[in-house]
């Protein structure tokens, strides 16, 4: 379920406890501070402690007064639409009209930064073998030596990194064939440790384009964290969450709209393959998807960096067009 550009905004760094923050990179959708403009001045993350359940996540300590969204345009039958102007959306930040525009282009070519989170747990058993063959083949397809990076974890009840961040595909291949599958499952744990660990931390001189591709079926029953920490936790890594159910039962189970749910908050998208050979085309899309999006960047109206959370709402103009888009970001605290 987020998600760089021509400098526009302003920064001012603080200081937390006497203790100077190191910058860390601009990035490309932004929703912990959705602000960041390649050419800024980066922004840094500590970690609070207080009673503050806010204060317990990651928060952004500078202030950037400009916003940057990635999103996807389709057509009523789901296939992209790559041609399309400022002029054919509607953007709200907060309800209201933003601003200003400052920048609008097709981004098809940002460095991918992917995580790839494979459910290892006792319940994918049936087609845990195809779904390795087809990760595998996905990242072949989809990591450009020197300009993507990825990394594989694999997870049940306890998360571990297979393959730390690379752009090495036989190094990530083998580390999905070494996954074996057992045990309970901690979904939720997965994902906000691949977030808060390798996503909201890593670091780049370029605007990157970020990303989890969970193969799970959705079900939890070991996880500490929720689903809402989850999602919260994605918007503040500026990731889009991707979804490839594993569950073959052919039935819209509990699990599919956990995944769904994940998916849609952060502008991804989940498939529900209930073929072998569809599983294949779900990270064909996926991969496809990853190339065919818009950015823009605008100045949100009544800004006010009071760490609050902050809806996005991007809409087309054009009759039977769709947009899917992360729902908001959280604000910079000053």
């Amino acid at each position: 379920m987020g998600m760089k550009y021509t400098a526009r905004g302003f920064c001012v760094l603080t200081a937390l406890l006497g203790a100077c923050f190191l910058p860390a990179a601009a990035q490309s959708p932004v929703p912990p501070a959705a602000y960041v403009a390649s050419g800024s001045s980066p922004l840094s993350t500590v970690p609070t402690t207080s009673d503050n359940p806010d204060d317990s996540i990651l928060t952004i300590r500078k202030r950037v007064d400009e916003v940057n969204v990635l999103f996807i345009a389709t057509d009523r039958h789901g296939k992209f639409v790559r041609n399309l102007g400022q002029t054919d959306f509607s953007i709200l930040d907060d309800h209201k009209p933003v601003q200003s525009i400052v920048n609008f282009r097709r981004e098809t070519d940002l460095p991918l930064k992917l995580g790839l989170l494979v459910d290892v747990s006792g319940s994918v058993h049936s087609r845990f073998e195809f779904e390795q063959e087809a990760a595998t083949s996905f990242l072949q397809h989809t990591i450009r030596a020197g300009f993507d990076k990825a990394f594989v974890l694999g997870f049940n009840s306890h998360q571990q990194i297979a393959q730390d961040f690379t752009d090495n595909v036989s190094l990530l291949s083998s580390s999905i064939q070494r996954l074996h599958e057992g045990g309970g499952t901690a979904l939720y744990d997965a994902i906000y440790m691949a977030c808060h660990d390798k996503l909201i931390k890593e670091q780049s001189d370029r605007p990157t384009r970020k990303a989890l591709i969970i193969l799970s079926d959705g079900e939890d029953n070991q996880s500490e964290h929720t689903r809402a920490q989850v999602i919260e936790m994605a918007q503040r890594a500026e990731v889009i969450l991707y979804a490839i159910s594993t569950d073959d039962s052919g039935l819209v189970l509990r699990g599919d709209r956990i995944l769904e749910q994940l998916a849609d908050a952060t502008g991804g998208r989940a498939f529900f393959p209930f073929k072998m050979k569809d599983i294949t085309h779900s990270f064909a899309a996926i991969e496809d998807e990853l190339r065919s999006q818009y950015v823009v960047s605008y100045r949100p109206s009544d800004f006010d960096p009071d760490g609050r959370y902050r809806s996005i709402e991007i809409t087309a103009l054009k009759k039977d067009m769709q947009v899917r888009a992360r729902k908001g970001y959280y604000a910079p605290r000053q």
